[in-house]
């Protein structure tokens, strides 16, 4: 009998998501451990000619070869550019003054505590 390791193979979506115990060869691939852990059957929408995957959260390549307790995380195209969103966001905060237009920090609060009854020293 071949030396076998065990993994794992995780995928997520927002409403499912699936995490598998597989027995693998010592020298599988990434690939071989998906195609063999079924998740491709339960999830006919993976394609992995364009989803990247990774083990525990570093991205790999198919041909990667496994060790012992790797989980395969097999990971959803993004929907949005997080950089743009961010944008996005600051732009917006700015517009309605929760932003400072130049730094894009909080807004400075100058107020003058004797004329608004609080005293400074609390």
């Amino acid at each position: 009998m071949a030396d076998v390791i065990l993994i794992e193979v995780a995928f997520a979506l927002p409403q499912r998501q699936s995490l598998l115990s597989v027995s693998v060869p010592v020298d599988a691939t990434v690939k071989s451990a998906i195609e063999s852990s079924g998740i491709l059957r339960m999830y006919p929408e993976i394609d992995l000619t364009q989803h990247k995957v990774g083990i525990w959260s570093r991205t790999v390549r198919l041909e990667d070869t496994l060790s012992a307790g790797d989980r395969i995380e097999i990971y959803r195209p993004l929907i949005a550019d997080p950089k743009d969103m961010r944008k996005k966001r600051a732009d917006k905060a700015k517009e309605e003054g929760r932003a400072d237009k130049t730094t894009g920090g909080r807004p400075q609060q100058h107020k003058n505590h004797e004329q608004d009854g609080t005293d400074s020293a609390h």
